[in-house]
């Protein structure tokens, strides 16, 4: 999938890994619709003429068609780049009882059924548009975890989400193959993202020594410059890549 010229969707895309990946897009000579939730962090959208930006939340109809309709009046929409999602941190049976269920509904909620929610509906866009040259429609990369193999302590609701990620990645390939849509997802280890900024040097530290190499947290400009890769990657389809300096993430 050409860059250059073409219409892409990026949800989550105020900061860390969205806002890079909206960033390098529109770099690269995309026109770039920016989704978020968060209206005061429209980073992206402000920088960048071609950026252009969308409030709305994953979860939904109404706001990923109004999102889809925006890039559509840019040009045929030839990729989404799902970002968008929550962190949770509760244990099964912790010190105040079971987790909570509205909780572990949420997490799922927003990460699996929001980024799907997104994606069937711009899959059918993408559907509706001239093939390329060889074939080629649209692509779609959602945001997957290492926490979806290696989740730890508190992490049953993120785990899950992510999980759901990675187990629904082969199956839309092929569904979609058809229509010469590809699907792929990344799943990111620990990465500097607002997620992170709030830790300590010692936890900072401590997070960093779990990485092989290099020993330090993802930058999200790297995971923006594989989502590039993958969009140029004919063949890369219905797997799941791991970003993630080889950690493989203890209980805790």
């Amino acid at each position: 999938m050409e860059i250059a010229g073409n219409v892409f969707l990026v949800s989550g895309a105020a900061s860390g890994l969205g806002a890079a990946t909206a960033g390098l897009l529109a770099a690269r000579g995309g026109r770039v619709v920016a989704m978020d939730l968060r209206e005061d962090a429209r980073a992206p959208a402000d920088r960048d003429p071609a950026v252009h930006w969308q409030r709305g939340d994953i979860t939904r109809e109404a706001d990923c068609a109004a999102a889809i309709a925006l890039a559509g009046s840019l040009g045929p929409l030839r990729g989404l780049i799902n970002c968008a999602g929550i962190l949770a941190a509760h244990k099964t049976l912790g010190r105040d009882g079971p987790h909570g269920l509205a909780a572990f509904e949420r997490v799922i909620a927003v990460n699996l059924v929001g980024s799907f929610n997104l994606l069937r509906l711009a899959a059918a866009a993408m559907a509706a548009s001239a093939p390329q040259a060889d074939g080629e429609r649209g692509v779609i990369i959602n945001t997957a975890s290492a926490a979806a193999f290696d989740g730890q302590v508190g992490q049953a609701a993120y785990a899950a989400s992510k999980g759901g990620i990675v187990a629904m990645t082969l199956p839309i390939a092929r569904d979609l193959a058809r229509h010469g849509i590809r699907c792929m997802a990344i799943a990111p280890g620990l990465f500097e993202t607002p997620m992170t900024q709030g830790l300590t040097p010692p936890q900072r530290q401590a997070l960093e020594e779990q990485v092989p190499f290099p020993a330090r947290l993802g930058q999200p400009a790297e995971f923006a410059r594989l989502v590039v890769d993958v969009l140029g990657n004919v063949m890369l389809n219905g797997e799941v890549i791991r970003l993630d300096g080889a950690l493989r993430m203890g209980p805790r």
